[in-house]
């Protein structure tokens, strides 16, 4: 596999997880943890029939214990942290600062062997996050003192994914079909917190249990496996500032779902993210250049 086509693999994630808001929306009034264990479990089973399809189950013997808790802190970390940072703090503030992991996926990925992080990565990474910030709070943010647990924990949430996802390199050798057992690890540890924080509450709909499903196959499910193959063999800078595509996509999925209005701030995000992985992709191209 090619380093272009692991990272086009790389972004399909991105594109997946472009669709969580709807599903998260249509999966009310099931509660987070609650959900991520519905989720977890559903990607994590399916991956794991899917190895056992393969031929693949003996090599997640061979994979070292530390691999399992490394990708299990990653994927359970960070979700446990989002959900947390937007009960301590307003949803805008919370979600912007916890969108900086694209941005740091940039910037430590310039300390990985063989990676050379050039202005042209930063100058992108930091319009696309110019971009998701018009996105995520409507033009208008203002940070207060009262609510800086919740900040501090959005800031620990992109530390979180941003590590995971270029220290994964450093695991290359770990084969993806050991997300498998990262997704059901976090789904047997979001269970118990879930009954000890939140009330039970499934959907009592169609739509509900569909929306569910859809995350478990999509953005809680297949994107972590096929975002493992990209951050582990694709071009990284790239990868991480396209990631900002995923807000912009996802608000124009809820445009066309009749969720959300479309408005100038829409096109002008547009603009920034589309610009930024233009800058992106050129500074990739010097990089092999040379």
């Amino acid at each position: 596999m090619s380093r272009a086509q692991a990272t086009m693999i790389g972004f399909g994630a991105v594109l997946l997880w472009a669709l969580l808001a709807l599903f998260t929306v249509g999966s009310a009034p099931t509660p987070p943890l609650l959900l991520n264990t519905l989720c977890f479990a559903i990607g994590g089973t399916l991956g794991l029939i899917w190895t056992c399809a393969s031929g693949a189950l003996q090599s997640l013997r061979t994979v070292p214990m530390k691999v399992y808790v490394f990708g299990t802190l990653g994927l359970f970390g960070y979700h446990a942290l989002y959900f947390s940072a937007l009960r301590l703090a307003p949803a805008a503030e919370a979600g912007l600062i916890a969108y900086l992991w694209p941005l740091l996926i940039v910037i430590f990925s310039g300390m990985l062997p063989g990676e050379r992080l050039r202005a042209g990565h930063l100058l992108g990474a930091a319009l696309g996050f110019a971009g998701a910030a018009l996105i995520i709070t409507g033009g208008g943010v203002g940070l207060s003192m009262a609510y800086l647990p919740g900040y501090v924990l959005a800031l620990i949430c992109a530390l979180t994914w941003s590590g995971y996802s270029v220290l994964s390199r450093l695991v290359g050798d770990a084969p993806t079909s050991s997300v498998a057992v990262f997704c059901l690890a976090s789904a047997a540890l979001s269970l118990p917190l879930h009954l000890l924080f939140e009330e039970t509450i499934l959907p009592d709909t169609t739509l509900g249990w569909a929306s569910i499903m859809g995350l478990g196959l999509g953005p809680v499910g297949l994107a972590f496996f096929i975002w493992d193959i990209g951050v582990k063999r694709g071009d990284i800078q790239l990868l991480g500032t396209c990631s900002y595509a995923a807000p912009l996509l996802s608000t124009l999925i809820l445009v066309a779902a009749g969720v959300a209005a479309p408005g100038a701030t829409l096109l002008w995000a547009t603009l920034l993210i589309t610009g930024g992985a233009a800058v992106a992709a050129a500074a990739s191209v010097r990089s092999k250049s040379r």
